[in-house]
């Protein structure tokens, strides 16, 4: 039989650039599979993805047409939680999986999001200026105005993993806690202590409103002029989830405005953010370079993960985490059950 060949563009992904295939290839290796390389660029990788068994999709996007050159891909592989960069319709219309890492390093993605939540409050970055600049007197009397933290709300705008482990750290703080997502059942809320709400009940309850929802087609500009209009005027947002979820230019008007009093942002509508941007001078916003994922475990966690995911379907096995399981009965592939992943294919 021949050797599986995976091919993906030849282009630095996130932090590592030319770092080699080592911890992919720890699940690979025993299938003789071989990683090909091909130049970025569109016209590279139609020519070499017929002979592709799998697709390791990183370093552009990949559309239909790309897709549709995959004619021997059993597999679309990303190392990351979001798949926004490619067509996921288009590949099952292909009857190829499509896989992620949901559920890899969302623990660095809680924590920064509670941060957020937290420095946004006390006006951490304010408050660290005002001592640098001789300002020391400015401190007091601004904090004197902030309610406590205790007895506060925060609402999840999306209930998914991310969400979960933040409710967890919000919870330790006597923070009450709301939550929109019409795709998680009631007990998972309840069972940690977060109230199912409305998406209005969300916005207009909250002192905080942390936004976790992915880019796809249904989510895209979710957030608008009348959602803002909707929350306190004190009220915090936050976004740790995708930037084109929000309609920034409705989010800079509500800040300017003073229909919400902060944000703290770790993703951008568009990235990176112009320099003209008017949220890059905003007082009482905190900005973060769309990292909250980042900690020295995330580029060896999520590539030997990508490397399981490829391993599983190139031997002839569901992958564990699929974002379009519908294509998996008909795939060939063999279910298995490693463990629950409480959507998809193995739940």
């Amino acid at each position: 039989m021949d050797k599986p060949v995976i091919l993906t563009p030849a282009a630095a992904s996130f932090t590592t650039a030319g770092g080699g295939y080592a911890l992919e290839m720890e699940a690979l290796e025993r299938l003789g599979a071989e990683i090909v390389e091909c130049a970025p660029t569109e016209a590279a990788f139609l020519e070499a993805a017929p002979r592709a068994d799998a697709l390791y999709a990183k370093g552009m996007k990949f559309d239909a047409r790309l897709i549709g050159a995959l004619t021997r891909a059993k597999v679309i592989t990303c190392a990351t939680v979001g798949v926004d960069y490619v067509d996921v319709a288009a590949a099952t219309a292909a009857g190829i999986p499509v896989t992620n890492c949901p559920d890899t390093f969302i623990e660095e993605v809680a924590d920064h999001a509670m941060m957020l939540v937290l420095a946004t409050h006390r006006r951490c970055i304010e408050q660290d200026r005002m001592v640098r600049e001789g300002r020391w007197g400015e401190g007091r009397p601004q904090l004197l105005k902030v309610p406590r933290l205790m007895g506060q709300t925060l609402g999840f705008v999306a209930f998914g993993r991310v969400a979960r482990l933040v409710a967890l750290r919000a919870r330790a703080f006597g923070l009450r806690l709301l939550a929109y997502d019409p795709y998680v059942d009631e007990l998972t809320m309840s069972s940690l202590g977060v109230v199912p709400a409305s998406l209005d009940e969300v916005l207009s309850q909250s002192d905080f409103v942390s936004m976790h929802a992915p880019d796809t087609a249904e989510t895209r500009k979710m957030l608008t002029t009348r959602h803002f209009a909707r929350m306190k005027r004190g009220a915090i947002f936050v976004n740790t989830g995708r930037g084109p979820t929000v309609d920034e230019a409705a989010l800079i008007e509500a800040l300017r405005a003073g229909t919400i009093a902060g944000a703290g942002l770790d993703v951008f509508e568009t990235e990176p953010p112009a320099r003209d941007n008017p949220l890059l001078s905003m007082p009482h916003v905190i900005l973060s370079p769309h990292n909250a994922s980042a900690s020295a475990r995330f580029d060896e966690a999520r590539k030997r993960r990508a490397g399981q995911e490829m391993a599983l379907v190139l031997s002839g096995r569901w992958p564990m985490s699929c974002v379009n399981p519908t294509v998996l009965p008909g795939s060939g592939l063999r279910r298995w059950q490693p463990y629950a992943m409480e959507r998809g294919p193995n739940s």
